[in-house]
């Protein structure tokens, strides 16, 4: 899952802490070269949300992260280097991931950085490597915001938020006249990740279906009852929930079961697509008809997808249709990377930084990578996932050989 966050008003970096980290790489001779002796290890430093807001998807990072460099190591490491992952937690907060990447660099000396999740610290934590010239590839920073920044030291291996809609829209808009729904209600968090989705599905959807209901509510609620009670009282046929992860999904979920209200299409930005975590949160009879955009599921026939899969079913257990998206996002930045410091035959991170600039394809277990001029990778195709019973399927872009038929109307709460 891909690209999530909630929204703080501490996101930038202030001129002090900017020269503080100035100071700390001078005082420190931390250097982005990344001359590394030989049989040394090569250190990447990581941030990740091990507790706060967004835990699930921080420790689910963490997976992925160790999965791709257990491989990376069975097979002889980074240019013959063993990789050694420094982790340390940022408990969901802005301000501690830019503590946390100015100690992994002017510190601990790590070689090269992998993106935190969610577009809420994945800005502070580029801004920050940026200053010591290091490169960071990462899986879940997809807003807008990241990429309007200017950096030119941040990737995103993700498809860009923006398109995540648009197989849903296009689907939604191409139903005959005597089926397609009536009416839409959109609902979102102000996140920087959400809101931009749901808006730009507004655009696409346009007048051909008739919003009721349209709100932005505070990414910092807890309480989502008379928010969800205002949708259902709406009745629309179809919901747009801009949401980041899984509870925020599950209360709307139980608000509109008690007010006896089911829509006949519901899609949420983020949620469903976290295989086990959500089945166990919202029930599978809840799950039943439940969609959400993403670039990967469990079911890809991608070979590595499937290795990948394989690999973490017999370590943690579970099925493939289980397995979190973000684990494949994290797994997709270590690939990204690894192929980077093969072609610049080095751990230089302006070596890394031009390569990646210079427009090559590479590979991952979401597909192609690409990355355009401001690092949003533009080679990934969007796609629309739904639960179907204990299956979670591709339903569109309709036509596409992997697709399903969409389970239209969504069954009733628990059947």
């Amino acid at each position: 899952m891909k690209r999530k966050g909630k929204l703080f008003r501490a996101c930038g970096v202030t001129s002090v802490a900017a020269a503080t980290v100035m100071m700390m790489a001078t005082a420190s001779g931390a250097s982005s070269s990344g001359s590394i002796a030989k049989g040394a290890p090569v250190k990447i430093g990581i941030s990740l949300s091990l507790s706060g807001d967004f835990s699930a998807d921080g420790l689910a990072y963490q997976q992925g992260y160790k999965l791709w460099a257990a491989d990376v190591n069975a097979s002889g490491g980074l240019l013959g280097h063993k990789v050694v992952l420094d982790i340390t937690s940022d408990a969901s907060s802005p301000t501690q991931v830019v503590t946390n990447y100015q100690k992994l660099i002017s510190v601990d000396h790590v070689n090269l950085t992998f993106g935190p999740f969610s577009t809420l610290l994945t800005l502070p934590a580029a801004q920050t490597v940026n200053r010591y010239g290091y490169a960071m590839i990462e899986g879940a920073g997809g807003g807008p915001s990241v990429f309007q920044a200017g950096l030119k030291n941040v990737f995103d291996v993700t498809l860009p938020v923006a398109y995540d809609l648009k197989p849903f829209a296009t689907w939604l808009t191409s139903l005959p006249a005597s089926t397609r729904p009536k009416t839409i209600s959109y609902v979102t968090s102000n996140d920087p990740f959400t809101q931009p989705v749901v808006q730009e599905a507004q655009k696409l959807i346009g007048k051909s279906v008739k919003t009721v209901y349209n709100k932005v509510f505070p990414a910092e609620a807890t309480d989502y009852t008379s928010i969800a009670d205002a949708v259902a009282a709406a009745k629309a046929q179809v919901v747009v929930l801009g949401s980041v992860d899984v509870p925020t999904v599950s209360a709307f979920m139980q608000a509109f079961e008690q007010a006896h209200y089911t829509p006949e299409a519901f899609i949420a930005t983020a949620g469903p697509d976290q295989g086990a975590a959500f089945i166990k949160a919202v029930g599978a009879g809840n799950a039943d008809g439940m969609m959400v955009p993403n670039s990967w599921y469990g079911g890809s026939k991608n070979p590595a997808s499937r290795k990948m899969v394989a690999e973490y079913v017999k370590k943690y257990g579970g099925t493939a249709a289980g397995v979190n998206a973000d684990i494949a996002e994290a797994y997709s930045v270590g690939q990204a990377m690894a192929q980077a410091v093969t072609a610049t035959k080095g751990f230089n991170n302006a070596a890394i930084i031009k390569y990646l600039h210079s427009g090559p394809t590479l590979s991952s277990v979401q597909g192609s990578v690409k990355f355009d001029a401001l690092g949003e990778n533009t080679a990934q195709t969007a796609y629309t996932f739904q639960w179907q019973g204990a299956k979670f399927v591709e339903v569109n872009p309709v036509g596409d050989p992997g697709a399903v038929k969409v389970l239209f109307p969504k069954p009733a709460w628990g059947k």
